[in-house]
């Protein structure tokens, strides 16, 4: 499993792995009382990072892995929409903050500036609202407050086997009769 393989991996200059990243989005979504799908969207987020591997915050090397698309083809034969939209959306979600929400920009870490830059910047006005039109926007940017919150060392979260039980359960409700 990759994150047996992988998860150990920091996470671009965070204060946690990339397991731990995962985990503790998860655990902020079900904390919000959001759906299975959300759940598990939030717990996948970032699982392109770890399929991509580019090294250690390729940011700095200006390096844009591409996360929220490259994983995509490898959850879409067993996962619903509403699991892979908010993944696709999340980065757009996080340019779409930094154009409506009032210092949303200062407080981003200094890998997500650096990766902002790589993927596009900020939304103009215009691309914002089309961004808040999209299907499954609203959630894109629920997971990506979680993700922007899921990096404190040491947080308490259930561990993998939970989360792997909600993308399980996610995956039998997707499945067709």
């Amino acid at each position: 499993m990759l994150f047996d393989r992988h998860g150990s991996l920091a996470y671009s200059g965070e204060p946690v792995t990339q397991l731990e990243h995962a985990l503790q989005s998860g655990a902020l979504a079900e904390q919000e009382g959001a759906s299975d799908e959300l759940v598990a969207a939030a717990f996948l987020h970032d699982l392109g990072h770890l399929l991509n591997r580019k090294g250690e915050s390729p940011t700095t090397r200006r390096i844009d892995d591409l996360h929220q698309y490259f994983v995509l083809p490898f959850l879409r034969p067993a996962l619903p929409e509403a699991v892979l939209e908010p993944i696709r959306l999340h980065v757009d979600a996080k340019r779409c903050l930094c154009a409506i929400e009032p210092g949303y920009f200062e407080r981003l870490s200094a890998d997500s500036v650096r990766s902002l830059e790589l993927q596009g910047g900020i939304f103009s006005d215009e691309a914002a609202q089309a961004f808040l039109g999209k299907a499954y926007a609203q959630d894109a940017l629920r997971l990506r407050r979680w993700d922007d919150r899921a990096k404190v060392a040491g947080m308490a979260t259930p561990d993998i086997d939970h989360y792997l039980q909600v993308v399980e359960r996610v995956m039998e409700k997707a499945m067709p009769a």
